[in-house]
């Protein structure tokens, strides 16, 4: 199946998403904007009887995207050196996943293959370097392959394609995605 890019930028046609599209190229790719999602903020039930409920908003639907491709490319700002909100909302929600015994998500997900692409100013390529083991880590967890990150630096619309080695490493990648 194609591969999935889940967009975490508040801001259409930012820096993220232009050095994300120069990943995708000419691939096969269904996009989610999470921006034009509502995911609910967690609340943690691990504890209490009954676990997590299921809220009305769109987590699920996207988390279903997710769990049906095996590529999937993970775009982010880099937003006081972490990951967007968005992004990072939706990443929170997988705890209540993992307690829902009705849904394989453990298992789904060590058969895919992650992608992190992140843009930001302020020397972004050694400062979103603890988002990239967050990512890490998170792959680790799950026994997912990592198959790769890209950083590119750009602050104002447009810039991160003034960023020729971030805007090359994304083409060499391209080259190695399935």
């Amino acid at each position: 199946m194609a591969m999935l890019v889940l967009y975490g930028s508040s801001r259409a046609g930012g820096n993220s998403e232009l050095l994300a599209e120069k990943l995708i190229g000419n691939h096969e790719a269904e996009r989610i904007y999470l921006r034009g999602k509502t995911i609910e903020n967690i609340k943690d039930q691990r504890h209490e009887e009954g676990g997590f409920e299921k809220k009305g908003d769109d987590y699920y639907d996207v988390l279903d995207q997710l769990m049906a491709h095996d590529t999937v490319v993970f775009v982010t700002p880099l937003y006081w050196y972490g990951m967007s909100s968005v992004m990072k909302t939706f990443v929170d929600r997988w705890s209540e996943t993992l307690r829902d015994r009705q849904v394989p998500f453990r298992e789904t997900m060590k058969r895919k293959i992650f992608y992190l692409v992140v843009t930001g100013g302020d020397n972004p390529k050694q400062k979103a370097l603890p988002l990239v083991l967050q990512f890490r880590h998170i792959c680790d967890f799950f026994g997912t392959k990592c198959g790769g990150y890209v950083i590119g630096e750009g602050n104002e619309p447009g810039q991160v394609a003034d960023d020729r080695e971030a805007m090359f490493q994304a083409e060499e990648m391209s080259r190695r995605l399935k």
